[in-house]
């Protein structure tokens, strides 16, 4: 099993943006990527996942506001650690269980990654 301890996503909403008919990553969303992208060098050395996977994101919001738990903890979060090749394609994913925990300062999102059988 794999565990990471990334920041807390952007919400998909804020992630990509349409431009002439064109669909691009945002600043935001590029800042992400990066992150993600460098924290998951520092904390998972080794070649791409290339079985089938179950995924658990568990979001540590920042904040008491409302949220749609499937904004942080989806597409925009998976997409990231596509990237940074924690696995060679999130298609990979066949359980996806997104939890919401208790608020901690500056938000965390903990994903914990299974190869099945």
């Amino acid at each position: 099993m794999i565990e990471l301890l990334l920041p807390f996503p952007p919400s998909t909403n804020t992630v990509w943006r349409n431009v002439k008919g064109r669909t691009l990553l945002s600043r935001k969303g590029r800042e992400f990527r990066k992150t993600v992208g460098r924290m998951v060098g520092e904390q998972h050395q080794g070649e791409p996942l290339e079985s089938r996977l179950a995924v658990i994101v568990t979001l540590f919001p920042p904040d008491r506001r409302k949220r749609d738990i499937d904004n942080y903890g989806g597409k925009a979060l998976l997409d990231a650690l596509t990237h940074a090749q924690v696995w060679v394609d999130d298609e990979q994913i066949d359980q996806l269980t997104i939890i919401r925990d208790e608020r901690i300062k500056g938000g965390v999102c903990r994903v914990e990654i299974k190869e099945l059988a």
